[in-house]
């Protein structure tokens, strides 16, 4: 290359392991401080002790868990096809609404008062 011209790559500031390293804002931690009974806090120490994990660990884990299983129960659901078929059926045909579900529609919500 001619003296004075730098190639694209050249131009661009170089990029370090700790630039990529760093954890986005929502990948900081924070705390959650609980208070406890003293048998309740032994059971996680004693079950946590079991699993060879911290009883941070095991909270951690444990509520992660139960977590991810609430949020897909209400999501995720299995059928078998007879029942899938039924229930593409209902939401594709639904019943007419009947008087209760209309005389609700014409209430004026409390908060619209």
């Amino acid at each position: 290359m001619p003296k004075g011209h730098t190639s694209p790559s050249e131009s661009l500031p170089a990029v370090t392991a700790t630039t990529l390293a760093r954890p986005a804002a929502a990948e900081a931690k924070g705390s959650i401080n609980l208070r406890i009974e003293a048998n309740t806090r032994q059971l996680i120490d004693d079950a946590a002790a079991v699993l060879g994990k911290t009883r941070t660990e095991f909270m951690i884990d444990s509520a992660r868990s139960l977590a991810i299983d609430v949020l897909l129960d209400q999501r995720l659901f299995v059928l078998d096809p007879e029942r899938h078929d039924a229930f593409i059926d209902a939401l594709d045909n639904p019943p007419a609404p009947g008087p209760k579900l209309r005389a609700l529609l014409r209430r004026v919500p409390t908060w619209a008062r």
